[in-house]
């Protein structure tokens, strides 16, 4: 009988297609085995962590690859075109921000923050003036603290969150020792994600939703988000309370429903010395941003992208130098993205020139709206007269920077970010036309002159002459 008989043939297939289905389990098996590995790892406690260590050289003998990327957030020379981890000026780069924030401490400094390494020398750098001893202010509450160090949940253990609070920031310097790291975002005994600090709890818990039923995956983006989300500090005289952090989320963590809660309570941040309006800083709204995209709709977290999984060794973990994704594409962006690098570097910054586009619009009507209400009060316009418009430059200002201030140039949601802008640069709009006719009752119909504000320097030297013991320029021709 013939090597070829259908009897030989089909028995060299038995035996292939035997062949191929051990071949399978086999892989099966072994990826079944190094998952519960990495169970393993991930549970494994090899020496017990104190409970609010805050050094987390401590930890890394249990979890020695993710703390050698979390050292690695040391770097600061990781820039991308709008972001990364490199000192930027952002008065230098945008004089436009020396007038929108002219009367508050980011008019006088205002640097893009570096990696998580550096947070508690950035801070006590900035010209802002955390502990008072530049002179240019008496000192800012330990509230400014909250953020920059696992040493705080420590203390907010001691002191209590309201008394850690209301402490002056210079009498907590001594014990802020360690920059951001394990003990911010980890529970010591299980190494689950854990909430550290209290806002976001009570944020959410005035909503009505319980933080400790969110999933793993949810946990993955609400650890950031404790620090990365617009907050203000809270006045409570019943309580006793002089700056207690509080997320402004009662009515919802949209631009708009923000603004109505700030009118609500009558907040305040400052008085800008130009137009004369009561204003609000946004602060950094990254979580509030990106709950509106569409990396949060398909449930993707912060980390999917900020710390990507990698391997090394045979093991799986979790990269913590958190950074750009457009600094490690390949293991960010890529795992989703089927393009090249290059073009999901182009696509990234195309959107972020866009957004850029309409920030510096808003940028443009904001400014000359200040100067436009300054040259009303040179023509002899009334408090009461300049009352509404005052609100429109403020409203105006409150939407650019809830997209100005978060991370990313607006990429975390970019259609959502491109609506507000283009609200405030309407509002800055319709808040100069207001102007406009105050001036016009006041028989002024000549163009406001608008004075030099093109670089940092010139704007700062510019603002000073609207302080107490400066003389504003001239911005009116004599009333007719």
């Amino acid at each position: 009988m013939s090597d070829s008989s259908p009897s030989v043939i089909k028995g060299w297939m038995v035996f292939a297609a035997v062949l191929v289905a051990v071949l399978a389990i086999g892989l099966l098996l072994s990826s079944i085995l190094e998952r519960r590995a990495e169970g393993a790892q991930r549970q494994r406690v090899l020496q017990p962590v104190a409970r609010w260590e805050s050094d987390s050289s401590k930890w890394a003998a249990n979890w020695p690859r993710e703390y050698a990327s979390w050292k690695a957030t040391e770097q600061s020379d990781t820039a991308t075109k709008y972001g990364g981890s490199t000192m930027r000026d952002l008065l230098a780069e945008d004089p436009h921000n020396v007038i929108l924030f002219a009367g508050y401490p980011f008019s006088k400094d205002y640097n893009q923050a570096r990696g998580h390494q550096h947070a508690v020398a950035d801070v006590m750098a900035t010209g802002r003036d955390i502990d008072g001893t530049k002179g240019n202010s008496p000192g800012k509450p330990g509230t400014c603290w909250t953020c920059k160090s696992p040493d705080v949940p420590r203390l907010m253990a001691e002191m209590g969150p309201a008394k850690f609070y209301d402490t002056p920031a210079k009498d907590l310097t001594p014990e802020i020792k360690h920059n951001i790291g394990c003990a911010d975002c980890h529970d010591p005994a299980t190494m689950a994600l854990a909430i550290s600090r209290p806002a976001l709890v009570e944020a959410f818990e005035r909503q009505g939703k319980d933080i400790t039923q969110v999933s793993h995956q949810e946990m993955r983006t609400l650890v950031c988000a404790q620090c990365h989300v617009e907050y203000y500090f809270k006045k409570d005289e019943a309580k006793g309370q002089k700056a207690y952090l509080t997320f402004p989320w009662d009515k919802g963590m949209g631009v708009e429903e923000m603004d109505a809660y700030y009118d609500e309570k009558q907040f305040t941040d400052w008085t800008h010395p130009i137009s004369g309006a009561k204003m609000v800083k946004m602060q950094h709204p990254d979580y509030e941003v990106y709950s509106k995209g569409i990396h949060a709709y398909r449930n993707v977290s912060c980390a999917d992208c900020h710390m990507p999984y990698k391997t090394e060794g045979g093991q799986k973990f979790t990269d913590h130098q958190i950074r750009s994704p457009l600094t490690n594409i390949s293991n960010s962006c890529a795992v989703c993205h089927r393009w090249g690098e290059a073009e999901i570097r182009g696509r990234v910054e195309t959107i972020q020139d866009k957004i850029l586009e309409g920030r510096i619009r808003a940028e443009e009507a904001l400014a000359k709206a200040h100067f436009d209400i300054a040259a009303c009060k040179q023509a002899g316009a009334t408090d009461e007269e300049l009352a509404e418009v005052r609100k429109l430059v403020r409203k105006a200002q409150l939407r650019w920077d809830y997209v100005a201030a978060n991370n990313g140039l607006g990429f975390h949601a970019p259609q959502e970010c491109q609506r507000i802008l283009a609200a405030a640069a309407d509002l800055g709009q319709q808040c100069r036309l207001a102007a406009a006719r105050v001036l016009a009752k006041h028989g002024v119909t000549d163009p406001v002159v608008y004075p030099d504000w093109s670089s940092k320097e010139k704007a700062q030297a510019l603002i000073k002459l609207f302080g107490k013991d400066g003389t504003p320029p001239k911005l009116i021709a004599a009333a007719k």
